[in-house]
């Protein structure tokens, strides 16, 4: 860090230029990166995708896109069979409104399985193709416009008087989402001004404005980046949500370690430049670490083969390094430059005396959790590991329309279909791909235990270019695990060339790719972690607590989110929102990938500080107590930043993005509380010497100096004043 910090504050005007010119072409790169960001979510290599592709190529719809399903209740008295006519005027006025739709129903077919034990009742299935709003086949559940008011204006005139239409299916029973949500320039105008805020609260001066300017600049800088990648690879859309809010967030925290770091060197009694060698050297390494902690975290998601998940860790890891470099390059020369002036009350004093100084209030935990260390250590302990309990039963799957909406014309539907004894799976059917004739695979697939019906009308809207397409209505819905083992079966019984898509089956699919080997890359990227840890704290104990800890923290995250998401523990009440059942099948990947290096910055700060102090003092409660009084207000102060960050990408209309926006707000909150104010003092408290040592062997391994166990100096650590 020191030839660092030489480097630049010898070149203070070559990097003021560089900055300025970066910071232009930046801003010059930023809408070109944009026009070229794709939008197509992608899952290249897995069956039910490529499936689904090719049966929206030649038919227009269908395949990942989950059909609405009329149901229509005739009068009493009144038999399906007899108003075959009046429905299929009804259902053609449907593909006449929807003209790209595909429609099969009993009037068409004279299938007896499309209507109910009582004669009356009948539905059918409508693909809209591309909807009636313009927008293309597919979609997130819920995200994809209501159809039931255009069927049910198409269907009501040609049907008898006295007769009910109601529309449900998947997306008829899911959810509404507000379409307004917030957009990406207003989420980034109130992240930035929740930042400044903040760190007002934090300097009280000008200087607030220091790691505001290293966040902007980093940002633009890595869209430089993102355009000269749009050259090579494909760059997804939600790069531009993710990138901005994120950038803000990790730049802000890595000026903020550094200007604090500066402001006690200066009330230390070191001025001028070597107040920044200084501040440097303390928190320059912390920094470094820490990105290459979010880079490593953030390696799940790029050598995933699903390119909208690669696009987002590709941003991730490049607003990180961009952060890093801005922060130990540009922020030098401004603190060298203007640090002083900026942090001067109106009268001419700088403000810096306060940092001389632990925080009193800091200080006090600290020394309780230390004292305290084992009660502390369990009660945090065991509502992490309560929570991460609960994580074990997180439903990735689509979910079950027990969990949805509970009024409107899509529960109506339902309803009426499970009077009339229709099972409810019917509402969950997946297509099948068949070149050719396709009697032979419809008479096997219905052979196949839990399937309900094959539809396969011998009409061009299901037969086109040589191939056909068959409606598969499983006994189970698709959500459950019946539903799930029925697919499974499908797929092994049909014969070669023959391609199962639908809904379900791509989520299946992008499950087993996703976490199929998802423990193996956890444990690569873990001892990554714990080498890198080793050498940069001198220690075996500390980087095996700090991975143990991100483990635990990650598991209380998705706990945490079953609770709210999937068991509607306040969505209801507080945001408003039916829970699903069930958590998009992406979320504890993004959420792993996201936290796991964002967490540990945290980890690196205050165990980086904890390892100064003890190497000075010799005696681990005062390195604790003096590493939480030292960093305690920096670490809630970024947290809080990153928080807000995160809570204004949850107000955005996709529900997954909400799920996975608040899921990084909720981890960021545990994570600065139970785990970096609790668990991490109380746990290295209680491991004593035992948390510096690094035998000679071990050492040798890691190129560093060894690190000996050492008697505990008696060191008595003052007792904070009582706060207030």
């Amino acid at each position: 860090m020191e030839r660092i910090s030489a480097f630049v504050l010898g070149r203070k005007g070559l990097v003021t230029l560089l900055a300025v010119l970066a910071f232009l072409v930046g801003m010059g790169a930023t809408p070109i990166a944009i026009q070229r960001l794709s939008e197509e979510y992608s899952h290249a290599g897995m069956p039910a995708f490529d499936a689904n592709q090719e049966i929206v190529r030649i038919y227009g719809n269908g395949g990942y896109q989950r059909p609405f399903v009329p149901v229509v209740v005739l009068p009493e008295g009144t038999a399906a069979t007899g108003q075959r006519e009046a429905l299929g005027r009804a259902y053609d006025a449907v593909a006449a409104a929807l003209p790209q739709s595909r429609v099969v129903s009993f009037a068409g077919t004279g299938d007896a399985r499309l209507v109910g034990s009582d004669g009356r009742t009948t539905f059918g299935l409508v693909y809209p193709g591309t909807y009636s709003d313009g927008s293309p086949p597919g979609g997130g559940l819920g995200e994809t416009p209501d159809e039931g008011p255009v069927i049910r204006a198409a269907m009501s005139p040609h049907l008898p008087p006295g007769s009910r239409v109601e529309v449900t299916g998947l997306d008829a029973l899911a959810p509404s989402v507000d379409a307004g949500g917030v957009d990406v320039p207003t989420k980034l105008g109130i992240g930035v001004l929740a930042a400044v805020l903040v760190l007002l609260l934090v300097f009280r001066s000008a200087l607030a404005l220091v790691p505001v300017l290293i966040s902007v600049l980093a940002v633009f800088v890595s869209f430089i980046v993102i355009l000269l990648l749009t050259f090579v690879m494909t760059v997804h859309d939600v790069a531009l949500t993710t990138m901005p809010l994120l950038g803000l967030g990790i730049a802000v925290d890595y000026s903020l370690l550094i200007v604090a770091r500066w402001r006690e060197e200066q009330a230390n009694g070191h001025r001028g430049d070597e107040a920044v060698h200084r501040a440097m050297a303390g928190a320059g390494r912390a920094v470094l670490f820490s990105g290459v902690a979010v880079a490593i975290g953030l390696v799940t998601m790029v050598v995933l083969p699903v390119p909208f998940l690669r696009s987002l860790g590709v941003a991730g890891m490049i607003i990180a390094a961009v952060s890093v470099l801005a922060t130990l390059t540009v922020l030098p020369v401004l603190l060298a430059r203007t640090g002083q002036r900026l942090d001067r009350k109106k009268g001419g004093e700088v403000r810096f005396a306060r940092e001389a100084r632990a925080g009193r209030a800091w200080s006090a935990w600290a020394h309780a959790v230390v004292r305290r260390r084992w009660p502390a250590a369990i009660v945090a302990g065991g509502l992490l590991a309560a929570l991460c309990y609960t994580a074990l039963g997180v439903n990735l799957g689509l979910p079950e329309s027990s969990h949805l909406r509970t009024s409107g014309s899509g529960y109506a539907g339902l309803t009426a279909l499970r009077q009339a004894g229709v099972p409810t799976g019917s509402i969950t059917p997946f297509d099948v791909l068949v070149k050719g004739d396709p009697a032979a695979a419809a008479t096997t697939i219905a052979g196949v235990e839990g399937v309900s019906a094959v539809l396969s009308p011998d009409t061009p809207g299901w037969r086109r270019e040589g191939t056909a397409v068959l409606a598969v209505l499983p006994t189970a819905e698709n959500g459950t695990d019946a539903g799930e083992a029925t697919i499974a079966r499908v797929r092994a019984a049909v014969p070669d060339g023959v391609l199962v898509g639908g809904n379900a089956a791509q989520s299946m699919d992008f499950r087993e790719h996703t976490y199929g080997a998802f423990p193996w890359m956890f444990a690569m990227i873990a001892l990554v972690t714990f080498v890198m840890l080793a050498r940069a704290f001198r220690s075996l104990l500390l980087p095996l607590k700090a991975v143990l800890l991100n483990l635990l923290s990650l598991g209380a995250v998705i706990g945490a989110m079953v609770l709210i998401w999937q068991y509607g523990w306040g969505t209801r009440e507080i945001l408003d929102i039916q829970p699903t059942g069930s958590i998009g099948e992406f979320v504890p990947l993004t959420i792993f990938a996201f936290l796991y290096g964002l967490s540990m910055d945290y980890e690196v700060f205050l165990l980086a500080r904890m390892r100064e102090e003890y190497d000075k003092s010799g005696n681990t409660a005062h390195a604790v107590v003096e590493g939480v009084g030292r960093t305690g207000r920096l670490v809630t102060s970024a947290a809080l930043i990153l928080f807000i960050s995160f809570a204004v990408l949850a107000m955005t209309p996709e529900l997954d993005v909400k799920v996975f926006a608040s899921g990084l707000a909720l981890g960021i909150a545990l994570d600065a509380t139970l785990i970096r104010a609790v668990l991490v003092p109380a746990a290295v408290a209680m491991m004593g010497r035992w948390n510096w040592w690094l035998p000679g062997w071990a050492a040798r391994v890691l190129f560093v100096r060894p690190s000996p166990l050492r008697r505990e100096e008696s060191v008595t650590p003052a007792v904070p004043e009582p706060v207030g």
